[in-house]
């Protein structure tokens, strides 16, 4: 478009379809229900995957239950995951030490080289052994296809192991013609006395295209999607000591909510927008966290561009699918298992078709009775998760062609760094905001 001789610049547009709904909890009814029913729904879902499996991966192997296993006699068993942990934390220690003159110290994460691993399933429980098996790789909630037979001591030594893989994967489309650009950030923490406003503002200038010469600007049109994973707000930890808030206190608690609709309105105003929240923000603490209150962002709600999503979130542009998370499923694998890095635990948890498998156990989540909404039954062409400690890319790839982009998203009050993703060919990088002048 041109007016006045000056060309001005359109903002692609890109379709979005919004895959939230399995994350809602709607019409569920606490009941005092125990978390057993999420395990079997859990198990049953992903067993009767792994047993169509077990014919191209050992074809001649019985497989069998826990109950029905015979000493020296090679089969499949199928169960879930109890991780037998020396370091997991336990209530009694923390009352201990409460009654400790000297605390006790946390270490970060839980892994000892005692830990081993008990297979269950409804017949009954048996202890894992081999030499194939590293217990630090797992986690209590994973189920998983084990291939041995039972030793003279009642355990059973594993010779080989089968996990679900990466789920089918809806057809990315041959041709998107042009670069379509999304916007993830994470971790904003607006309201923290260590955030830097002027970070954010250049961010958002950038999407809205008011920063930079001409090619900066051509490439701010082509961003058709903006997605924040996460913690978008902080609270002074002083307010928060079971009193009564006094007026002064109570406009403190609205400030940061305020300072962020204001930015996010900038970008509403021009660019779709999702926003996810995260353990920090005032949501429900347990997985899945549903929508922040649209009331809390009165600027920014008015327009129907913004959207108000649940963590996890699941969505398509253009035919592409995205799945993500603020973070906490991975951060709590880092705990109770080992890796190279947080890239390491988001292809696990893809291989092992679950977004977040120590939840229950380790991991708040709502005890849902007849589903397991965290089981991944189709492959995301991107796969990213907010909250970490710096950005990360890696694609995968599946026996059956498909394609997973690997994100691991920054927080952005710390390191200033935003991801770019192009939906064109699923290549992604770093975008830094730096503040520091030098004479």
């Amino acid at each position: 478009m041109e007016i006045d001789g000056e060309q001005i610049l359109q903002r692609k547009h890109s379709h979005y379809r919004n895959l939230d709904e399995v994350f809602m909890v709607r019409n569920e009814v606490y009941k005092g229900q125990q978390y057993s029913q999420i395990y079997f729904a859990r198990l049953h879902m992903l067993r009767t995957l792994l047993y169509s499996l077990v014919p191209h991966w050992k074809p001649h192997i019985p497989v069998c239950t826990i109950l029905g296993l015979e000493e020296n006699k090679e089969c499949i068993v199928v169960g879930t995951l109890y991780k037998h942990m020396k370091l997991k934390p336990c209530i009694l220690d923390e009352y201990a030490k409460e009654r400790s003159v000297t605390p006790l110290v946390k270490p970060h994460n839980f892994v000892h080289p005692d830990d081993h691993l008990i297979l269950e399933d409804e017949s009954g429980r048996v202890k894992l052994e081999g030499i194939s098996l590293f217990p630090s790789v797992y986690v209590t909630g994973v189920v998983v296809a084990f291939l041995g037979k039972e030793s003279g001591a009642g355990s059973f030594l594993v010779h080989d192991i089968l996990e679900a893989g990466l789920p089918p994967q809806i057809e990315k489309p041959l041709k998107l013609g042009d670069d379509k650009y999304v916007v993830f950030m994470s971790g904003l923490s607006v309201g923290n006395s260590t955030s830097n406003p002027l970070q954010f503002q250049l961010l958002v200038d950038h999407i809205t295209g008011h920063l930079g010469d001409e090619n900066e600007q051509r490439i701010a049109a082509e961003i058709v999607h903006v997605v924040i994973a996460g913690n978008s707000v902080e609270f002074a930890r002083g307010l928060f000591n079971g009193q009564n808030l006094g007026s002064k206190d109570q406009s403190k608690l609205s400030e940061p909510f305020r300072e962020l609709d204001i930015l996010l309105t900038q970008i509403a105003a021009g660019v779709p927008l999702d926003i996810m929240p995260g353990p920090n923000d005032p949501a429900n603490f347990y997985l899945p966290q549903q929508p922040l209150n649209r009331c809390l962002f009165p600027g920014s709600s008015v327009y129907n561009t913004f959207r108000s999503c649940t963590n996890p979130h699941s969505f398509e542009l253009d035919s592409i699918r995205f799945v993500g998370t603020s973070g906490q499923n991975i951060d709590d694998l880092d705990k109770y298992s080992e890796a190279k890095d947080k890239l390491d635990f988001l292809e696990r948890t893809l291989r092992w078709r679950h977004l977040a498998p120590s939840a229950p156990n380790t991991l708040g989540c709502y005890p849902f009775t007849d589903r397991d909404p965290f089981v991944i039954e189709s492959c995301p062409h991107v796969y990213f998760v907010g909250n970490q400690d710096m950005f990360g890319s890696r694609l995968v790839k599946g026996p059956e062609g498909q394609l997973t982009q690997l994100i691991t998203i920054p927080k952005f009050c710390e390191t200033g760094v935003a991801v770019v993703l192009n939906l064109r060919n699923l290549e992604c990088h770093a975008l830094s905001f730096g503040t520091q002048f030098s004479l």
